[in-house]
């Protein structure tokens, strides 16, 4: 499917989605639009599967019934061996009456069961299609909601028409079933668009994210050799609906890299069953990848908490979006926590240095991590000051990338990006000063893809240049107090044309001279024609 196909296939859904949303506000009704969506993946990708597997024994399509619910009324005996052999292939089973050709079917004719199977075969996939649980993965989805219906026949009936509209607006395109992911990220683009300060949960523009994941997948130390042959482990420790991870995925593989397990941890619930839906959305096996649903700055989960160094679990490329300037409370004994015992406690009013140390925490010595933060984590004095000092002393702290005002949909503040290695190859700190490169929007400015390349050809061969970048040496941020203000080292502003004044003047006495020769010229015509002279 082409990239034009995409978007009208995206614009199409989102158009059924805002006429049939209702009395639900963009947030409640992205929940729905979005699990349909995933169901006719897993159904698609399922039904593809089943057909190469029985081969000449797979149904024809007939009337009303889909060809597996046929297979399966005249096979019972062997549908157990089918099940293990789709569990091995494509990991996970959807009985017949649950697929979406099924459940599809039953919008059109309007059966009154519709909601009872939608809820049946939600439950299905949650706790049985997978062999690892997504126990709630629809849990954020009430189909018994009042915003669908008063009663049971009406939110029925709501449900027929959403499905049948959906179904209708797919089957006019490409039967890939590979776009689906991308109408995917599309409307999850679209809902954060609508959502205004709350899309800072769970999304980051794609613009950005294609700024961190072609950073990370170079070469750590050099990154003018290009790119990575392969990435073992990713994390993104704030991973919102999952876009930076799959981004960085999708990079790898355009490269013919290979890359390993990604790993994702998510607070928000509903972002955390999007972050779920969305990698199976996109071809990653729930093998593949990990996410989990818990605090980092608490680091709940069992994989990171690991206290022996020698068990500590690493991560070869990090990319983070955590929330700016956080709130958080920290206690006396997270003074003692492995992520900050070295470094000190970020403050309450500001938990950017926090999240960033987390995640450092865990950076392989051969790795990259790039984060986004606000501007603050590069001047603010007292507690930061003390752990962008550390970082800077050890030699941590590898490029710092100043972007745009108004990127995002949560913000208008400009953000940064820190660049941190634990063994870097250059003893100086790359500065770039991308502010003034951008495309304005009505709402949010835009980075065009010249924008980024720019950005990430200064980055890969450490360029410098003019009002944009420079490599800033230890010698000089230390006289200036640690201090990172970018434009204190890259200024964007043009300079002052000297004026040399002695020149000035000798040109206006050769400009007067010039006026007064031609005034006597003009009077003397004037007096042979007996006119006054002027």
């Amino acid at each position: 499917m082409t990239e034009n196909n995409q978007t009208q296939l995206g614009n199409t859904l989102w158009k059924i989605a805002d006429e049939l949303r209702g009395a639900m506000n963009a947030d409640q009704f992205r929940d729905y639009m979005l699990s349909f969506l995933f169901l006719r993946y897993l159904s698609d990708n399922y039904e593809a599967a089943a057909k190469k597997e029985l081969g000449k024994d797979y149904p024809a399509p007939k009337g009303s019934v889909t060809p597996l619910a046929k297979w399966y009324k005249e096979n019972p005996k062997d549908i157990n061996d089918f099940e293990k052999q789709m569990r091995r292939k494509v990991h996970y089973v959807i009985e017949p009456q649950f697929l979406w050709n099924s459940i599809s079917e039953m919008a059109k004719i309007q059966s009154n069961e519709l909601l009872r199977t939608l809820q049946d075969g939600f439950s299905f996939i949650e706790n049985q299609s997978f062999d690892s649980t997504f126990q709630g993965l629809f849990s954020e989805i009430n189909l018994d909601s009042d915003k669908l219906g008063k009663n049971y026949s009406e939110r029925n009936k709501k449900l027929c028409n959403i499905i049948q509209k959906i179904a209708e607006g797919i089957n006019s395109f490409d039967k890939n079933i590979d776009y689906l992911g991308d109408a995917y990220e599309y409307l999850i683009g679209k809902f954060a668009a609508g959502s205004g300060q709350k899309a800072g949960e769970f999304y980051t523009p794609q613009r950005i994210s294609d700024i961190l994941s072609g950073i990370v997948t170079l070469d750590s130390q050099d990154p003018s050799k290009g790119e990575k042959k392969k990435i073992e482990r990713v994390l993104d420790f704030a991973c919102g609906s999952g876009s930076l991870l799959l981004n960085v995925r999708k990079k790898m593989t355009d490269a013919k890299g290979t890359i390993g397990k990604i790993y994702g941890q998510e607070k928000n619930i509903t972002t955390y069953n999007l972050a779920r839906m969305n990698m199976l959305l996109h071809g990653v096996k729930d093998t593949e990848f990990e996410i989990h649903h818990g605090d980092t700055l608490l680091n709940d989960w069992d994989i990171l908490n690991e206290i022996n160094p020698s068990k500590k679990r690493e991560f070869d490329a990090i990319v983070a979006n955590p929330p700016f300037s956080y709130r958080w409370e920290p206690t006396e004994a997270m003074g003692e926590d492995f992520r900050f015992k070295s470094y000190g406690l970020a403050p309450k009013s500001a938990a950017d240095f926090a999240f960033l140390l987390h995640g450092f925490h865990f950076l392989s010595k051969e790795g990259t991590m790039a984060i986004i933060l606000p501007h603050g984590v590069l001047f603010r004095s007292g507690a930061e000051e003390r752990i962008r000092r550390k970082l800077l002393e050890d030699g941590n702290i590898d490029t710092i990338i100043g972007l745009p005002a108004n990127l995002f949909f949560s913000t208008g503040i400009p953000v940064c990006i820190l660049v941190l290695k634990k063994c870097k190859k250059f003893d100086d700190v790359l500065c770039i000063n991308a502010v003034d490169h951008f495309e304005k929007g009505k709402r949010q400015n835009n980075l065009l893809p010249e924008h980024i390349q720019k950005i990430l050809d200064t980055y890969k061969h450490r360029k410098e240049e003019d009002r944009y970048s420079r490599r800033v040496s230890m010698e000089e941020i230390i006289k200036n107090d640690y201090n990172l203000n970018i434009s204190r080292y890259v200024s964007t502003s043009l300079d002052e044309e000297i004026i040399d004044l002695k020149s000035v003047h000798k040109k206006l006495v050769t400009i007067d001279k010039v006026i007064n020769k031609a005034k006597e010229t003009h009077n003397k015509y004037l007096k042979e024609l007996g006119l006054p002279p002027i």
